[in-house]
């Protein structure tokens, strides 16, 4: 595994060690990046929500967004992460957030109010939670007006129906992985 684009373009990533967690590949990160260049300048922060190694935040921090907070709750995935950001040289950019992901976010957004532009959602593939995690995220007000939502997961959704405020906007399959974009509109969809 490696960084595949941006200031750390090239530098090698560790993977979680064992199997309960699944890497993005580095052919399906690149396309997820370049489904995401579109939007990227106009975000500023970013969440990994199921962080796993932290490959996701640390390659949208590479690309130019400002800063990634990142949510895990697995000890042995928390340590690959903190050797992950290490190799970045530049952790003021990233906030690691360690036990439940919605206990410890709530606890973060409560001290410091900030919104996202940019979300992950790549939960366990067996829990499926994209559309509980949606609503949550909402529910909360956590997400910036016109964030930029990717989900990756095993199966293909039928988005466009199924969340209020969230603008689906492709989807495609690479390899066993279904990448989805979902735009959030906020109040303007109806």
């Amino acid at each position: 595994m490696r960084v595949v684009g941006g200031n750390y373009r090239s530098r090698p990533l560790k993977a979680v060690p064992g199997m309960n967690t699944r890497p993005t590949t580095d052919k399906v990160k690149e396309s997820m990046f370049n489904v995401l260049s579109p939007y990227l300048s106009s975000c500023h922060l970013c969440l990994d929500f199921y962080a796993g190694s932290g490959a996701l935040a640390i390659e949208a921090v590479s690309r130019g967004v400002d800063q990634a907070v990142l949510c895990e709750q697995n000890h042995i995935a928390l340590k690959t992460i903190e050797e992950n950001l290490l190799m970045t040289q530049e952790l003021s950019k990233f906030h690691l957030l360690k036990g439940n992901n919605r206990q410890a976010l709530n606890r973060w957004f409560n001290d410091t109010s900030k919104v996202f532009d940019l979300v992950f959602l790549d939960p366990p593939y067996k829990k499926g939670r994209y559309l509980e995690d949606l609503r949550w995220l909402k529910k909360e007000s956590m997400l910036a007006d016109q964030a930029v939502i990717l989900c990756e997961s095993d199966q293909e959704h039928q988005w466009d129906s199924e969340v209020d405020d969230f603008e689906w906007v492709k989807s495609k399959k690479y390899g066993q992985s279904y990448l989805s974009l979902l735009i959030y509109r906020g109040d303007e969809v109806e």
